[in-house]
């Protein structure tokens, strides 16, 4: 996204181009790790050293107020955002906090029940899933035979 089209978006959406809103949206919109706040700060913090993680929560939830970006829910305690709002949903690792995007169909806005549209206007739609990855599941099967090993040495 050019510098120009960028600075047209913010003024869209209702928000003074500054450097430090530049730098938090571009860590966001190149981002696929779904960051916290803190780990978004970290990053931004090697173009703009004085930057505070303040600044960098309040950027993050004046950018997710006006739809720029979004928040993972049910990621844990640490708040977790998501550069990408298009529409897609995620699956949340327990053990290890990872977070990552999957599709499908039949899972959108206009596929919502009619009682939905009598509720009121939704904004977007997502499913959440939340378990453990194969990542986490192989390090725990590894684990396994070591403890069994201990405990029968006891």
């Amino acid at each position: 996204m050019s510098m120009e089209t960028l600075k047209e978006l913010f003024a869209q959406s209702g928000l003074k181009f500054t450097t430090q809103r530049y730098l938090v949206y571009k860590a966001m919109t190149t981002a696929r790790d779904h960051p916290s706040a803190e780990a978004v700060w970290r990053r931004v913090r090697e173009a703009a050293p004085a930057i505070s993680l303040d600044t960098v929560y309040r950027t993050l939830a004046s950018l997710e107020q006006r739809g720029l970006v979004s928040r993972v829910p049910g990621a844990g305690e640490e708040g977790r955002f998501d550069g990408d709002v298009t529409p897609h949903h995620h699956l949340v690792c327990l053990s290890c906090g990872g977070i990552e995007d999957f599709t499908m169909p039949g899972a959108a806005l206009d596929d919502l029940p009619p009682s939905v549209a009598a509720w009121g206007v939704p904004r977007d739609a997502q499913i959440l899933v939340r378990g453990v990855c194969r990542a986490c599941l192989g390090r725990m099967q590894a684990a396994k035979p070591q403890q069994n090993q201990r405990s029968h040495t006891k």
